[in-house]
């Protein structure tokens, strides 16, 4: 019974990548409505907000508390991190394709690698710089420059916000694990950014818009918005955390790292964009990277030894 348990709980992380990769989708959909990035976004946010505040007060309402001194970690995480990383994410969805959009995205743990050497004195090892070159170059495979027979979705301004919103994704990691090692819960830091993103995108959005969107099909649109705001904003980071529980934080994030492949998925499914050759390789070689940048650095044999003679000693 345990086995299974332990097969099953590998899918929690993978479902949170696959809902990520769904965001374009939805996106793409309110964006042909004729909302801008900001109510698009606010269509996600403050929903998503409200579900998760509603859903920490019935399990834990203790969850929610912070102090003042370090209000200032969450405002960087969500207005800097995740309000800048989804600007930037859906402002890229209308100009590439899902697919590049994602694996985009993807090359965080490249800038999050950065940060942690500067901030946290993480070295940057010669397989951790390998695993960048590798990703670099799969992104640009999937870009598709080097394509000729085939019309791609792509520019240079979409990619380069593409990069930022991967930026924009590492500061916010680098800023959550400030917030973890000061002792609060992933929920907590989640349900925070989800909350001052609200107040922001409140003033941002065309709230007539999100009206008018809902008052044309009430329960059909509503029931939209809900979806949207469950699947990207709620779930996925209630299925992530929770899988901290479940196995090591690195297998989480390499079980989730199947996001760009769940985009080129849904990019096919609903937007007809049919991969090629190059941009398949190119994927699998990003997502390769990532996997492999995921990994936990094997100790060495001396280790092993120095950690062998040390249980002896204390035999």
């Amino acid at each position: 019974m345990k086995d299974k348990m332990k097969k099953l709980a590998a899918l929690v992380p993978i479902l949170s990548g696959v809902m990520w990769g769904m965001t374009g989708v939805f996106v793409r959909s309110l964006t042909a409505y004729g909302m801008d990035t900001y109510t698009v976004l606010g269509t996600r946010i403050m929903p998503g907000a409200l579900m998760l505040t509603i859903g920490i007060l019935i399990y834990n309402k203790s969850l929610l508390k912070i102090k003042l001194k370090d209000f200032w970690i969450f405002a960087v995480a969500s207005v800097v991190g995740t309000l800048g990383l989804n600007l930037c994410y859906n402002i890229s969805i209308g100009s590439l394709t899902l697919s590049l959009s994602a694996v985009l995205l993807g090359m965080a743990p490249i800038f999050v690698l950065i940060f942690a050497a500067i901030f946290f004195k993480e070295k940057i090892t010669l397989k951790k710089a390998a695993c960048m070159v590798a990703a670099l170059f799969g992104c640009v495979l999937v870009s598709g420059i080097f394509e000729t027979s085939v019309e791609v979705q792509w520019s240079v301004p979409g990619i380069l916000i593409g990069i930022l919103s991967a930026l924009c994704y590492a500061m916010y990691s680098v800023m959550s694990k400030l917030a973890m090692e000061r002792g609060y819960h992933a929920l907590t830091i989640t349900c925070w950014c989800l909350i001052i993103n609200a107040v922001v995108t409140v003033f941002l959005s065309d709230l007539n818009k999100i009206g008018g969107f809902i008052s044309e099909e009430p329960v059909k649109r509503a029931g939209f918005i809900i979806l949207y705001a469950i699947c990207v904003s709620v779930l996925p980071y209630v299925l992530y955390t929770l899988s901290f529980s479940l196995m090591d934080a690195g297998k989480a994030s390499i079980l989730a790292s199947g996001e760009p492949v769940a985009a080129m998925v849904f990019g096919l499914i609903f937007f007809s964009e049919i991969p090629t050759i190059l941009m398949i390789l190119g994927m699998v070689t990003a997502v390769t990277a990532m996997v492999i940048l995921g990994l936990p650095e094997k100790e060495s044999s001396e280790a092993n030894l120095d950690k062998d003679r040390a249980v002896s000693d204390i035999d």
